[in-house]
């Protein structure tokens, strides 16, 4: 049994349920045992970074601890979940000093992070872990029928160094769990392009309209029946989407 310390983030269990619940699911038939981190909190999202870097490292530091606490690897299912809490595990593990002032912080609510887990992405681990030949073996209805354009956004690729995980400049992990499916992958230009989610927090909807309006009709210039994407941000973002091109987005 693959035994993953489950951070769910926000938006899958606030604004996207669905992607919370469907998470679980597939989990499970795969198995993997996911143990929710019921008592973690926000990884921040870049606001609470840009604000007080120390208070972010100290939010997600306690976060990986409680994942320490159980033994297990901490799982997300979020693209900047993901690079927040590898950014914050870089920073400590690199900086003696930084750890040290954190954890006399997390002394006070009894934990201490100690940097022995590792922050993975749900799709890494379908991919890694489970491996697609399984998920073929698997397969009872393939998605022959359909055009799929891959949309990764941006924290599940850069920074490199943070992430690490495939070719920045050409990943190809969404696309060869889409071919498992038995899908068609449909390349287009916005593949690896941003969908504007920080523009909209930023009181810039529009640019994050545009942006948004860009990636989807890039795709369905392509014949695309459907976009995937790896982020709850992503897809959620924003709710206008469909006014704009008619295609669905659906989380992978």
């Amino acid at each position: 049994m693959l035994r993953y310390a489950f951070y769910t983030g926000c938006s899958a269990k606030g604004v996207a349920p669905e992607l919370y619940e469907s998470t679980k699911l597939v989990a499970e038939k795969l198995g993997m045992e996911l143990v929710e981190l019921e008592a973690a909190t926000c990884c921040g999202a870049g606001a609470v970074q840009e604000k007080d870097e120390f208070m972010s490292l100290v939010i997600n530091a306690r976060n990986l601890a409680l994942a320490e606490e159980l033994g297990l690897d901490m799982l997300t299912i979020c693209n900047t979940c993901t690079l927040m809490l590898r950014e914050a595990k870089f920073k400590l593990d690199k900086n003696p000093e930084v750890r040290a002032a954190v954890n006399e912080v997390l002394k006070e609510a009894g934990l201490e992070y100690k940097g022995t887990i590792e922050v993975t992405h749900f799709l890494w681990e379908v991919i890694d872990a489970v491996g697609l030949d399984k998920i073929r073996s698997m397969v009872v209805r393939p998605l022959k029928e359909f055009n799929i354009a891959p949309f990764y956004g941006c924290h599940i690729i850069r920074p490199p160094y943070l992430i690490g995980y495939e070719d920045p400049d050409n990943p190809k992990s969404i696309e060869m769990l889409i071919e498992a499916l038995g899908g068609n992958p449909v390349d287009h230009e916005a593949r690896l392009a941003c969908c504007g989610f920080h523009s909209f927090w930023s009181a810039e909807e529009k640019v994050t309209l545009k942006l948004t309006a860009m990636d989807t009709q890039a795709a369905k210039k392509e014949k695309a029946d459907f976009m995937v994407t790896p982020c709850p941000l992503c897809h959620i973002n924003p709710p206008e989407l469909n006014f704009y091109t008619n295609l669905k987005l659906f989380y992978l």
